[in-house]
């Protein structure tokens, strides 16, 4: 995880990956009794969050080291258990039209297979359910600024960078890819962005140092503008209903 999340918190990450989580989960959430597939769901944290609501949660994860942590966790005090099913995201291992809806945070550019996975999401979800996407976005302002600055230095950056492409990912998504890949299984009526200039060059030592009321509105100003330009975002959540021919194929 050190390769992509950062090890030392900043405001500009907490920020990030809280408004990541909350607006995947708002777009995802059905009514109470409802029906919600986590697909990777890794530790199960969204799930249970879910779960908590009132909604019938299901973790598919195909690690089983990561399920197991996660049955520990639900063991551990958590007042709402999900049901965890191993299995991988293009071959989902549910009936056609089980869920009301479906949502894959953060986890589609590990898949080999991304647009198969999006569409089993689609086929799993019932008619007017909704799949919801959340990817990082390599091709978002910050990523474009920071090449451009490091090639104007003339010397290597050391280490891995923001922009570079995670080993344990397959895809090097911009927003075009997501749309092209997305849309073919799915109506969309969603794509917004969510953060910008997050990994900028000193902009988390800056967010570190300003007064802590004064750096919320500078990143709630940021992601506002992020959410009607998506291409410059630092992450792209895109939802949508499934194409009829998605549902009917088993």
């Amino acid at each position: 995880m050190r390769d992509v999340i950062p090890t030392s918190t900043s405001p500009d990450s907490d920020y990030l990956f809280e408004q990541m989580t909350r607006r995947t989960l708002d777009r995802a959430r059905p009514a109470p009794g409802g029906r919600v597939l986590d697909v990777a769901s890794g530790f199960g944290q969204d799930a249970r969050a879910l779960a908590g609501e009132g909604v019938i949660a299901v973790a598919a994860e195909p690690s089983a080291r990561m399920s197991a942590l996660a049955k520990m966790q639900d063991g551990n005090g958590a007042a709402h258990s999900i049901h965890h099913v191993r299995g991988w995201a293009d071959a989902l291992p549910f009936a056609t039209g089980s869920f009301d809806a479906v949502y894959c945070k953060g986890a589609l550019d590990h898949f080999d297979t991304p647009a198969l996975a999006i569409a089993e999401m689609a086929r799993v979800t019932r008619g007017g359910g909704r799949v919801v996407l959340a990817i990082a976005n390599f091709d978002s302002l910050s990523c474009r600024a920071a090449r451009s600055l490091d090639r104007l230095a003339r010397e290597l950056p050391r280490g891995r960078r923001h922009y570079d492409v995670p080993h344990d990912h397959f895809t090097r998504y911009d927003v075009g890819l997501m749309c092209e890949q997305a849309g073919a299984s799915l109506e969309l009526d969603l794509v917004e962005g969510i953060s910008l200039g997050w990994g900028l060059p000193r902009w988390s030592r800056l967010a570190r140092r300003l007064p802590p009321e004064l750096t919320q509105r500078l990143l709630g100003t940021l992601d506002a503008i992020a959410r009607f330009w998506p291409a410059g975002a630092d992450v792209v959540v895109l939802a949508g209903r499934p194409r009829l021919s998605e549902r009917s194929s088993a």
